[in-house]
């Protein structure tokens, strides 16, 4: 897997500059008298507002932190950056569990509001509030 700087980098790239959104992401140590363990985590956030939180939102925290969808969420970002600009909006990514790419196209700054606030409203999505703030600080 590539550092996550440079993946971090390559988003920032396509995001709108003009709002404060962020991608995080880190690795807590967590220590105990039995032992240790590394707590991934992944969080976006909009201004300092968390809007994606990762493993918050899993549903299967049973085996966390020794599985975890970490590398899953950075292959979805790497898609999501290698999908051509044209495809961006109708695509459908089924890896996505969490809806996390419909906050990436919200953010995207290739895609126009006006397209997003279309597509958003004429269909179901994954994360529809946190989608109406990113297009909302975009405007």
């Amino acid at each position: 897997m590539k550092r996550w700087s440079k993946l971090q980098k390559q988003l920032y790239l396509v995001i709108d500059d003009s709002i404060n959104f962020q991608i995080h992401c880190s690795v807590y140590r967590m220590g105990s008298q039995h032992g240790g363990a590394d707590l991934p985590r992944y969080w976006i956030t909009l201004g300092k507002e968390i809007v994606f939180d990762y493993p918050k939102v899993s549903t299967d925290k049973q085996d966390y932190p020794y599985v975890n969808e970490i590398p899953d969420i950075s292959d979805l970002f790497r898609q999501y950056l290698d999908t051509p600009r044209e495809q961006l909006l109708e695509k459908t990514f089924e890896s996505d569990k969490y809806g996390v790419t419909n906050l990436l196209k919200c953010a995207d700054r290739r895609i126009s509001v006006t397209g997003l606030k279309e597509h958003f409203l004429s269909n179901d999505v994954v994360n529809a509030d946190a989608c109406k703030l990113i297009l909302d600080a975009r405007n």
